[in-house]
């Protein structure tokens, strides 16, 4: 079943195919050009780093529901330098087992697709046994722009907000007041709600069943501010459960195949928010590259905040 004719509205309005050319795999990331991060740069006035990664760990944020996305498994294993009797040179060494959205990630442009298509009109048949031919993550050889925190629970006065608040445009915009920010294109721009302190507490499963995030109406806002990449501190990245029973989660899919906007989840910005609500200062330099996962519609990412 396909999205209803309003849905098709908004994401026709939205849609950036061929803005970068028709060969583009990048999308709303190539807004990010050297002004944008001499701007982040601006920002780094104390040298302060705020990591904003999750620990990659077996009780991660996954729960099973989706076969594969399984959370980090560690298998260590251990070997002597030489064959030799009595070698005591040992090397020690990991293998690690993980589902590339099973932690602090970003999602690729390969990550949605709907009627067939992925992001600039490619056939999502280049998505296969071999990943991503067309759009995968590995693409994105560096993220480091500047970053604008939206602190939208701050703004409703709360240090979280209720799983299943849809975020209006009109929330963004006052989040943008209260950091005292223009924005400009190529932006970073981090969603606070607090709803990751759901998993910090223990509690994995209201985390992942239910969750404050962007509407259906902010589409268009990032759209209209060209905005490089948006993140967010849940499992889901929108609004959950979802507005509408006609639109299953319509935020990813136009964001990611119309926009040719990158999404981030599971971000930790708990920290982040408390020291920017101290120094009043909610911008910053980001730096987030994805780990080059080759063919890859995702990859982990740990984020760095410098102040």
């Amino acid at each position: 079943m396909g999205f209803p004719a309003d849905v098709l509205e908004v994401a026709a309005r939205v849609r950036n195919w061929r803005r970068w050319g028709p060969d583009d795999e990048l999308g709303t990331l190539n807004l990010i050009d050297d002004a944008a991060r001499r701007r982040g740069i601006a920002c780094a006035t104390t040298g302060k780093a705020i990591s904003l990664a999750l620990p990659l760990s077996a009780d991660g944020p996954q729960m099973g529901f989706v076969e594969g996305r399984i959370n980090p498994q560690l298998h260590p294993f251990s070997f002597p330098l030489t064959a030799e009797p009595g070698e005591d040179r040992i090397w020690h060494d990991d293998r690690l087992e993980m589902g590339t959205q099973a932690c602090t990630h970003w999602d690729g442009l390969a990550h949605a697709s709907y009627g067939g298509t992925i992001y600039n009109g490619f056939p999502d048949s280049e998505i296969g046994e071999h990943g991503a031919l067309r759009c995968g993550i590995h693409n994105v050889r560096s993220l480091i722009s500047r970053g604008v925190l939206l602190d939208v629970a701050m703004v409703h006065g709360v240090d979280q907000l209720e799983p299943g608040y849809a975020l209006t445009a009109d929330d963004l915009d006052a989040a943008v007041e209260l950091a005292r920010v223009t924005l400009a294109p190529g932006d970073v721009i981090l969603l606070h709600t607090g709803h990751i302190r759901t998993f910090l507490s223990g509690d994995r499963l209201h985390y992942a069943i239910g969750a404050p995030g962007p509407s259906l109406g902010t589409v268009e806002w990032f759209h209209r501010h060209d905005v490089a990449a948006v993140a967010i501190d849940n499992l889901i990245f929108e609004v959950f459960p979802c507005e509408r029973d006609d639109a299953f989660l319509p935020v990813h899919f136009l964001h990611l195949v119309d926009m040719g906007l990158t999404q981030g989840q599971n971000w930790d910005m708990e920290a982040l928010a408390a020291d920017c609500a101290e120094d009043g200062r909610y911008s910053f330099l980001l730096s987030a590259s994805p780990e080059p996962v080759l063919n890859g519609t995702g990859a982990p990412v740990n984020p760095v905040v410098v102040k």
